[in-house]
């Protein structure tokens, strides 16, 4: 059995915000209310839903970029959430994060050799001829010319950046990337380009992912596992094969028929669920996606549903898949 590089458990953060005009009230955004999964070394762990569901919350709060409010993260045995700020900088050697954006996470003022050398320096991981070795290195394996260093991020499309991005990202040798909507911004025939060079740098460093998306066809591909998330929560956990080709929760179940099919043979008739996403601040009662769900009864308009282990690594929390 492969080994849990990462366990997260009972993950919460809250956020508060000022709502409302000319008297505004304070609210609480429900970001991450207690979520629970593992990742495997090696493994790539997906994280989907949609817009505002608390999937990039969750990547920032594992990584203490966001401090999350309570919850355990575990990364090799070790509790990330207890650790001080001498320890989190040796720990975020190990643990990098590519952003959404590729423009908006480089600085624009700072040429693209500094930018890759900046966290070299910061954790002494080499001389200054070692660190100029270490930048046309990772510029050749992520596929850009060695005089990519001396230009600045305007100069570079979208795609170029994101190789960019990643390239900082194993700066430092990490062993978990969490990679953020990192193709969402792309073109289709860039986002493939991409998916791969990830796929090969996974192979070849034996990378972690925790990928987030939208895009359930990318997820497919790339991830082994998968976990659903709605409204700051889980509801359900299991690996590719199974979530695709059986879902059980009825949220799962939209997004898989919500996903388009690139073969004029597969005729897959679109979800037709009601409703729009409830409000992060104000969630139903119950269970929280009983306002969109056909096959809701009165125990999920009231309780929300225990989490339930269907079969090793499949969980679910759903009231028709209860004991």
């Amino acid at each position: 059995m492969a080994e849990i590089l990462l366990a997260v458990e009972r993950l919460k953060k809250f956020f508060t915000a000022k709502r409302g005009f000319p008297n505004p009230e304070t609210v609480t955004v429900r970001a991450l209310d207690e979520i629970s999964f593992m990742v495997k070394r090696g493994e790539a762990f997906g994280l989907v839903g949609e817009s505002g569901c608390g999937k990039s919350t969750a990547g920032r709060s594992i990584l203490r970029l966001v401090e999350p409010d309570s919850g355990r993260v575990t990364y090799a045995g070790e509790d990330i959430l207890a650790a001080d700020a001498a320890r989190m900088r040796v720990l975020r050697q190990k643990m990098q994060i590519v952003f959404q954006d590729p423009y908006a996470s480089l600085n624009p003022r700072r040429m693209i050799g500094k930018a890759l050398a900046e966290p070299m320096l910061v954790h002494g991981l080499g001389t200054p001829t070692e660190i100029e070795e270490r930048v046309e290195a990772l510029l050749a394996e992520v596929g850009l010319p060695p005089d990519s260093r001396w230009r600045f991020p305007h100069e570079f499309s979208g795609g170029q950046r994101q190789r960019i991005g990643i390239a900082r990202a194993l700066t430092v040798g990490p062993e978990l990337v969490v990679a953020d909507e990192p193709v969402s911004a792309l073109d289709v025939s860039i986002q493939s380009q991409i998916l791969l060079l990830l796929r090969g740098l996974q192979d070849k460093h034996g990378l972690s992912f925790i990928f987030i998306s939208h895009d359930l066809g990318v997820v497919r591909w790339f991830c082994q596992s998968i976990a659903v998330m709605y409204l700051g929560r889980i509801v359900e956990i299991g690996p590719i094969p199974g979530i695709f080709d059986e879902p059980l929760h009825p949220y799962t179940q939209m997004l898989r028929r919500s996903s388009p099919v690139p073969d004029p043979e597969i005729r897959i008739e679109p979800a037709r669920f009601g409703g729009e996403v409830p409000s992060a601040v104000n969630p139903p009662a119950g269970c929280h996606f009983h306002t969109r769900c056909p096959h809701a009864t009165d125990i999920c308009r009231q309780i929300y549903p225990a989490w339930r282990e269907v079969a090793p690594g499949r969980g679910v929390a759903c009231h028709l898949h209860g004991s």
